[in-house]
């Protein structure tokens, strides 16, 4: 199988599952369906075209830099200007950053990676206030899913790695049930999200549960013990 690796970091992200009426919550990581839907939008689709090709790719998150929760609060007059609506309450990820990780047959992801190279609808980390900033797309991998997510990199800011500390970084991943590793089976939490997108189309909005397991990877910090500013460097020796 190929993977795909995508980095989703941003100002602010929202990664709603459960949302109802006036308070729109955001999951502590992306969904399977947000980050299906960023595909289907870089490929052109729309809304009411069908994606049963994309419904079979594995999926699954590394959290690098889980951010901070933000609440924001929006009110809405009607159009005759009568009557306030209710306030509604907006809650987001902010400097949060993600390695989000799809895996399927290696036509399909190649054509995913293309059309993100060139997207033909603008992407958003969850919301279509929420931009992605810098560099997206990493690439394709001939790894499974769980091998890209404990070999790639720690995507987290300078600022953040600094704070952290030295040594080994463990960060934490969330993946669908059946690409775990069995030596991870004594380290994992079960989980279920209703995620697993069937449809988008804005009259019939369908989602699925998905089996998801939550576990953690240990990575080695580039450079070493790295990440701590030595003023020092510049004279060499």
């Amino acid at each position: 199988m190929t993977s795909l690796a995508l980095r989703l970091a941003g100002p602010l992200q929202s990664w709603g599952a459960s949302s109802r009426f006036v308070r729109r919550g955001t999951e502590a990581w992306p969904t399977k369906s947000a980050v299906v839907g960023l595909l289907a939008a870089a490929m052109g689709r729309r809304r009411t075209d069908p994606i049963e090709d994309l419904l079979g790719l594995r999926f699954g998150v590394r959290v690098d830099q889980p951010g901070e929760l933000l609440r924001d609060f929006q009110t809405a007059l009607p159009r005759d200007g009568s009557k306030p609506m209710p306030l509604s309450y907006r809650y987001y990820l902010s400097d949060a950053a993600f390695l989000a990780v799809v895996e399927g047959g290696r036509e399909l992801i190649e054509g995913i990676d293309a059309a993100l190279r060139a997207p033909a609808f603008p992407l958003y980390l969850g919301r279509r206030s929420c931009p992605p900033a810098g560099r997206y797309l990493l690439g394709t991998r001939e790894l499974g899913l769980f091998d890209v997510l404990r070999s790639e990199p720690w995507l987290a800011s300078k600022h953040h790695r600094a704070r952290s500390g030295a040594g080994p970084v463990r960060l934490d991943v969330v993946v669908d049930a059946d690409v775990v590793p069995a030596e991870h089976a004594e380290q994992q939490v079960s989980l279920t999200a209703r995620d697993a997108p069937i449809s988008f189309d804005p009259e019939l909005r369908e989602y699925g549960w998905r089996r998801l397991v939550r576990t953690h990877v240990t990575l080695e910090r580039e450079g070493g013990a790295a990440g701590r500013h030595d003023p020092m460097a510049i004279v060499g020796g």
